[in-house]
C-alpha cells in the first residue's frame, strides 16, 4: 500500500495507491467524507471499501481532498474537491493506461464528489454511492445518469435521511439503459456505528455481482 503524492489544482495531494498485479487490470477511486467534519482517505468505510476493490483485483487509489492531511489547498465547498476528484483519476489512468474498467465509489460528502465525476467521465462504468445526502447538496447533475451503480444507506440515517436518498433513487431509476439498485442497511446510521461490517459486505457483493454480469456480456 504505497504512499503516492500527486500534482493536484491546489498542490500536493497525498493518496495511497494500491496497482493490481493482473495486466490491465480493472481501476477504481474511493472518496472520502466532508473534509471539515473529520473525513479523510483513512475513515474506516473508505478504507475498507479500497480493501474490497484491492482484493478483487482493482488498482485502487484513496486519496485526502485539498487541505486534509498532507495534502495543500483549502476547503472548496466541492468545486475544488471535483477537481481533485478528476486528477486523482487522471494520475490513475496515466499508470494504468489500458485499464478494463473503471468505477468510483464515494460515501457521504464523497458519494456526491463521486457522482459529479461520473458525469464528466464517460469511462466510469460503476459507482458505489454510501449515504449520498440528496437533503444537502444539489444532485440534479445526473440527468441522465451514464452508468449503473449502488446506492447504499441506513434506515436510522438523520444527516442523509432515508426519504431524501429514496428521492434520489426514485429519479434515477426513471431512465432508461441502466439499473440503480438500491440497499438500505437496517439499523444503521450514518456512520454505521456497528455497522461497517454488513456494509462492506453488501458492496464487496454488488461488486462481485456487478462484475460477473458484464464479463457475461450483460452490459454497463
Amino acid at each position: 500500500m504505497p504512499e503516492v503524492i500527486f500534482t493536484g489544482p491546489a498542490g500536493r495531494i497525498e493518496g495511497r495507491y494500491h496497482p493490481a498485479r493482473q495486466k490491465n487490470a480493472p481501476i477504481a477511486i474511493v472518496l472520502h467524507p466532508h473534509p471539515q467534519f473529520g473525513g479523510t482517505m483513512n475513515h474506516p468505510i473508505i478504507y475498507q471499501l479500497y480493501y474490497a476493490f484491492v482484493h478483487r483485483g482493482f488498482s485502487a487509489l484513496r486519496f485526502n481532498f485539498r487541505g486534509v492531511g498532507r495534502s495543500q489547498g483549502t476547503f472548496d465547498r466541492g468545486e475544488g474537491e471535483l477537481s481533485d476528484a478528476a486528477s486523482a483519476l487522471d494520475w490513475l489512468q496515466t499508470y494504468n493506461p489500458n485499464a478494463g474498467s473503471c468505477w468510483v465509489a464515494g460515501y457521504s460528502f464523497g458519494a456526491w464528489i463521486g457522482m459529479q465525476l461520473l458525469m464528466r467521465r464517460p469511462e466510469v462504468e460503476g459507482f458505489i454511492s454510501v449515504s449520498p445526502p440528496e437533503n444537502l447538496y444539489d444532485f440534479s447533475f445526473l440527468a441522465p445518469c451514464p452508468s449503473s451503480g449502488l446506492i447504499i444507506h441506513g434506515d436510522r440515517d438523520r444527516v442523509a435521511p432515508p426519504s431524501s436518498v429514496q428521492k434520489l433513487v426514485d429519479k434515477l431509476k426513471t431512465q432508461k439503459g441502466i439499473t440503480i439498485e438500491q440497499q438500505i442497511v437496517d439499523g444503521a446510521n450514518h456512520f454505521y456505528e456497528g455497522k461497517i461490517d454488513e456494509l462492506t459486505e453488501r458492496c464487496a457483493e454488488y461488486l462481485d455481482r456487478r462484475r460477473a454480469d458484464i464479463a457475461a456480456g450483460k452490459g454497463r
